[in-house]
């Protein structure tokens, strides 16, 4: 066995290890993995050093967490099956939740901790692969956040460093300042659901500004009534009327759709068909997802953004620059370093920094990507929020690119 593989299976882990390391397994199992093993030495060599233990769950995994919070579009990419008692299992897609539910499963449950993986994830790819390796850190509990996002950063570029992979390109993006600015853009609820829906889902966000700068009239006339009387409802109101009228009509779903999915449906319409999106809001929006390029600048414009249009996200923006300062601590080039607030990585539970790795010239596919995701904690049990930051490492791609490098 090469010594890496040793090193591996004695390293100290997480509750729910599988005893024989991924890595073994999938090096014994896959010559594309044992090709990789030499740079994936080096790389959970850093990640030790680094102080990330080795944390190793198992490849089978409840199918729920990754449904709820990827969406039921996930499923067909899922690799599933049932047990006895009907519980819906997958081979796990990915490790990032599968990871924190051991966290949140010990006793350090709440407390700083920072874990590294590496092993073998299962999903449907047309035309690839469908197991592969990832690699990556996941940190929980730090709540030093700007200090915590910047490690994660120049973590990852060691880790395409560590294949030989040093010409790449940083794209970054904060979440957290989009939804800062719609909060002081103070619109309604069923507006702002649905623009973050937008930009975490990755849709063209400029089409449906375009598309809410516009009264809508056009509804299907046997709906009028009910739109009518939601006009100016908050949710929880539009829930409990919608709530009466299918318990009168003695149902609880329609179309597969359940009562609270019915009422944002109808409350969204019934905003829409009320008004278009204010002027001043759009006109924000449009000039905040337009800022793109180097972050020193970025933040100029911001605050520039903020003092013309009266908007409080000072606290955001002043998270933004304190990251970037922290960056460039850690030897991170930030005038190399992209920023666009339009950036999102087209997941839900991210909820602040979220940044992508390319080599140059190898299009849409990112070597590493990560970000910030303290709602998760809670979305998989936890009964306090946690913060949470990490980054998963595409090992196959980086290993592809570093052989053709000569590394």
């Amino acid at each position: 066995m090469p010594a890496m593989l040793r090193g591996c299976a004695n390293t100290p882990s997480l509750p729910g290890s599988t005893g024989r390391s991924d890595l073994e397994m999938t090096a014994t199992a896959t010559p594309n993995a044992a090709g990789s093993a030499a740079w994936a030495d080096t790389l959970l060599l850093s990640f030790a050093q680094a102080g990330y233990l080795r944390a190793e769950p198992a490849i089978l995994q409840p199918a729920e967490p990754f449904l709820d919070l990827s969406g039921e579009d996930i499923r067909k990419s899922l690799y599933l099956t049932t047990d006895p008692t009907g519980e819906e299992l997958c081979l796990r897609p990915d490790l990032t939740i599968p990871v924190a539910r051991d966290y949140l499963a010990s006793g350090r449950a709440g407390q700083a901790a920072g874990f590294s993986y590496l092993g073998p994830v299962f999903r449907y790819r047309s035309g690839q692969a469908s197991e592969f390796l990832q690699a990556g850190i996941e940190s929980f509990g730090r709540q030093d956040r700007a200090a915590a996002d910047a490690e994660m950063l120049a973590l990852a570029l060691e880790a395409t460093a560590a294949f030989g992979v040093r010409d790449v390109e940083i794209r970054t993006g904060d979440v957290a300042l989009f939804n800062a600015l719609l909060d002081a853009l103070n619109l309604y609820p069923v507006w702002r659901r649905r623009l973050i829906k937008d930009f975490n889902r990755k849709i063209s966000l400029e089409q449906d500004l375009e598309r809410l700068a516009l009264a809508t009239t056009a509804t299907r006339s046997e709906y009028g009534g009910v739109l009518a009387a939601l006009a100016g409802s908050d949710r929880k109101a539009a829930l409990a009327f919608v709530t009466d009228l299918m318990s009168i009509a003695g149902t609880t779903h329609v179309g597969g759709r359940t009562t609270a999915e019915i009422a944002d449906r109808f409350l969204e319409q019934s905003t829409l068909k009320g008004g278009a999106l204010p002027r001043e809001a759009l006109a924000a929006l449009k000039r905040f997802l337009a800022i793109s390029g180097n972050p020193d600048d970025a933040i100029a414009e911001l605050r520039a953004l903020r003092a013309e249009a009266k908007l409080d996200i000072t606290a955001a923006i002043d998270q933004f620059e304190s990251r970037i300062g922290f960056m460039a601590a850690r030897g991170v080039d930030v005038k190399q370093t992209r920023f666009s607030t339009a950036f999102g990585r087209g997941l839900d539970y991210y909820t602040g920094f979220e940044f992508e790795l390319h080599h140059r010239g190898n299009g849409a596919e990112p070597l590493v990507a990560g970000g910030r995701y303290d709602g998760l904690m809670t979305q998989l049990g936890s009964a306090e929020p946690i913060p949470a930051v990490g980054f998963s490492v595409w090992v196959d791609a980086l290993t592809r690119i570093g052989r053709k490098l000569g590394a």
